[in-house]
């Protein structure tokens, strides 16, 4: 990982692009965040940053977390994120990173926390198909159907798909390109949808598999 920035979704809109195509994009209110710690491999086992992002009133903050962050001589931050890059000898305690960090262009992954959507059934959690509805099928064309077999195996194997809590979990989506940076507001333009909603946290970095 080269470069990475934590930011807060604002939603979405669409741009044109040098020919007059649409261009739906996603707006990410993108730092500016702090570096609030500096992990080496002599100390920590591992090369890492640590950046903060959203301020965050000190009476809010507990008796731990306000001696680490005054370690640093930083203010106190809503959200920390851990990246491992390449180069963490570029960054120093207390510097800031902004949305300049990335340029259009970019091939960026978005992690963020998907919408909660609750107690859902097999076919809206895992797209079953629907049974047929003539012929005494019964009032059961959204169920799941059978489980397995009956006296061989005697039980249902871990990880059946089935109905249960659907979102709400951590979820990245890989390859998407920036296509503007506004550098002054601090926004970044990230062509497609980016996971959770509106005023969630989401974390960008430079794409694995660019």
């Amino acid at each position: 990982m080269q470069k990475g920035i934590i930011g807060k979704k604002i939603g979405m809109t669409q741009i044109f692009d040098e020919k007059g195509n649409v261009i739906p994009v996603t707006v990410v209110q993108a730092g500016p965040c702090v570096i609030s710690q500096k992990k080496t491999v002599e100390n920590d086992g591992y090369a890492a940053i640590q950046m903060g992002y959203g301020d965050l009133k000190p009476h809010k903050v507990t008796k731990p977390m306000k001696g680490h962050f005054a370690k640093a001589d930083v203010a106190p931050k809503k959200t920390l994120r851990e990246f491992r890059l390449e180069n963490t000898d570029a960054f120093n305690v207390g510097d800031l990173v902004k949305a300049d960090t990335f340029a259009a262009g970019d091939k960026v992954d978005v992690t963020g926390t998907s919408k909660g959507k609750g107690y859902a059934g097999v076919i809206k959690r895992w797209n079953f198909q629907r049974l047929k509805e003539t012929h005494g099928s019964g009032p059961v064309a959204r169920h799941g159907g059978s489980n397995g077999s009956c006296s061989d195996p005697s039980r249902v194997y871990p990880g059946l798909k089935m109905a249960g809590h659907l979102g709400a979990e951590k979820v990245t989506v890989q390859n998407l390109t920036v296509a503007k940076v506004d550098a002054e507001n601090n926004l970044i333009a990230i062509k497609g949808a980016v996971p959770g909603p509106n005023g969630g946290i989401v974390v960008i970095h430079d794409s694995v598999k660019a």
